[in-house]
């Protein structure tokens, strides 16, 4: 993803300067659904800059890492102050507070908890259907506010839930077919797609992709997972269409950046990877432990 990021341009940038200082800073955020929210609530990892609609009601992030400008200019060579190819120094800090990771050791009476095992802890316990339902009315309208467990079991369980759950959502474009699902009228010539639908209302194990090739098979739990009122791939199904903006006359297709690419199989092999990654989120999710509050 390229972004133009200049303050000229760009009606607010909130906070993004202190998570990503500059293009090659790694970082990770666990965006939630903001204030407000109509549909069901909804999480997601990213490690880019994110949109603040990318979730309904405007996405609030929540970093693994801020970061601030260096400002000890004692430090600063006659060369580096020169350079023009020499940016600006910056000191990384903790998303995670020393406070709860202290807290966190002194329930579990361990000292090998580290900040990211809590930061991967929060994207799992996000994700309970426990949690989601006991608290549903609430997260409409304020910030989660989150548990300790009481095992430290069940604090490792949701923490290393929420490492496989972050990898899948954030390399979900690497992700195979899952097994038993069945793509038909694959010539390896024809990836062209107009408009993806089902072959009825009724009939969801079936996507017809264009005229020659229909996935069939797909699992009904793929249909489960659910981000920003939406299934993953009712969003794939939505936004990779070829679309003409009514007011300027303007052709939306996504096969341009196919053929840019030389991935003339991409949308395809993109939808296949997000029912994988849909069936494994499900199959995580359910793995979860129950929570009783």
């Amino acid at each position: 993803m390229l972004v133009c990021y200049e303050k000229n341009f760009l009606q607010r940038t909130y906070q993004q300067l202190k998570i990503f200082p500059t293009p090659h800073t790694k970082n990770l955020l666990i965006l939630v659904s903001g204030n407000g929210t109509k549909n069901k609530y909804s999480s997601l990892i990213s490690d880019t800059i994110v949109d603040l609609n990318c979730l309904e009601a405007g996405a609030q992030c929540f970093p693994l890492y801020w970061y601030e400008e260096k400002k000890d200019e004692a430090n600063i060579g006659l060369f580096d102050a020169l350079s023009e190819n020499t940016g600006p120094e910056y000191v990384r800090h903790d998303g995670i507070t020393d406070y709860i990771l202290k807290a966190a050791r002194t329930k579990y009476k361990t000292n090998s908890i580290t900040k990211e095992d809590i930061f991967y802890y929060v994207y799992g316990i996000l994700h309970s259907e426990d949690y989601r339902t006991q608290f549903a009315a609430d997260l409409k309208k304020m910030l989660p506010r989150l548990p300790l467990v009481d095992s430290a079991a069940d604090f490792k369980a949701f923490s290393t839930a929420g490492h496989k759950l972050a990898d899948l959502h954030l390399n979900y474009e690497n992700r195979k077919a899952p097994k038993g699902v069945i793509v038909e009228g694959d010539n390896g010539r024809n990836y062209h797609v107009t408009k993806m639908r089902f072959p009825s209302k009724d009939n969801t194990s079936e996507i017809i992709y264009n005229s020659q090739i229909t996935i069939k098979n797909i699992p009904p739990e793929a249909y489960e997972y659910v981000v920003n009122g939406r299934t993953a791939i009712g969003w794939i199904m939505e936004r990779y269409q070829v679309k003409t903006d009514k007011d300027s006359g303007i052709v939306n297709d996504p096969n341009d950046w196919a053929i840019e690419h030389n991935q003339p199989r991409y949308i395809l092999d993109l939808l296949l990877s997000i029912i994988t990654v849909s069936v494994e989120t499900m199959k995580i999710v359910k793995g979860l432990p129950k929570l009783k509050f």
